[in-house]
């Protein structure tokens, strides 16, 4: 191990040069990497946890937003590729479970090494056709945004009542909003071959648990539904829990060393 890695899209708490896996986590619309903080001590100490920035927040915050989902996933796949030299695993919240699954695909269309594992949470499948009208333009409003990320406990209520800090953060929220709508109008291709959990919480209105149910038809290696009470930021409140889950599904698929 050594002294955390400097700043930039890939925070690393706690670097482990050569780790039995490297986990990346990507965050929700308008969030950062702030959305996992504490979590790496909940992983073993072998392990490479890998928290992630889109442009235009956290450490990242000098890079220029990204307002095209394919741009979006490009710049992910440059950031981690010198990191994906050992076994790795996602998981992504939200519209960071959009960015995990498209960059498996990305990956999984280029030919390259796969991740173990990909975890995806609270977020709907994409659909052949658009669901009902795009969430963003319902949101254009400042009214309508913040009371909406009021009643889903997106935002911390210092943001919601700071004007300067809500003026630098709307924008970003925004963006990222767009991108998820854009994405939920892509035609699926073919189930992907990596082992797939889905998550979600019990009482999530954003996207409900009865939403999740399209993601097995995404994969080859459906390894099931798992909802914890909570709404749509449900993973707050089970940091523990869900990285249990996520500890115990992935030691499953690593591989065993091969005999000298």
């Amino acid at each position: 191990m050594r002294s955390a890695a400097p700043l930039g899209p890939v925070t690393r708490r706690r670097p482990v040069d050569d780790p039995a896996v490297r986990l990346f986590f990507f965050h929700h619309a308008g969030g950062s990497h702030l959305l996992y903080r504490g979590w790496t001590r909940l992983f073993p100490d072998d392990w490479d946890i890998c928290l992630l920035d889109a442009p235009g927040r956290g450490n990242a915050q000098a890079l220029p937003l990204i307002d095209d989902c394919a741009d979006l996933v490009a710049f992910f796949d440059k950031a981690l590729a010198p990191l994906l030299n050992r076994p790795f695993a996602f998981f992504g919240h939200s519209v960071g479970a959009r960015v995990a699954y498209a960059l498996t695909r990305r990956l999984d269309e280029t030919a390259r090494e796969l991740p173990l594992w990909l975890g995806v949470s609270s977020f709907r499948a994409p659909q052949p056709e658009s669901a009902g009208p795009a969430l963003s333009r319902s949101l254009r409003s400042d009214t309508a945004l913040r009371h909406w990320l009021r009643t889903t406990g997106g935002a911390p209520d210092r943001l919601l009542s700071d004007d300067s800090l809500w003026n630098a953060f709307a924008p970003v929220l925004l963006s990222d909003l767009g991108l998820a709508d854009t994405w939920d109008h892509e035609t699926p291709g073919t189930p992907l071959p990596v082992p797939l959990t889905v998550f979600g919480g019990t009482d999530d209105t954003v996207v409900t648990p009865g939403q999740l149910e399209n993601w097995p038809r995404l994969t080859a290696d459906y390894l099931g539904l798992h909802t914890y009470a909570g709404g749509h930021f449900y993973l707050n409140d089970h940091r523990e829990r869900l990285a249990g889950r996520i500890t115990q599904t992935v030691r499953t698929r690593l591989r065993p060393p091969s005999p000298e």
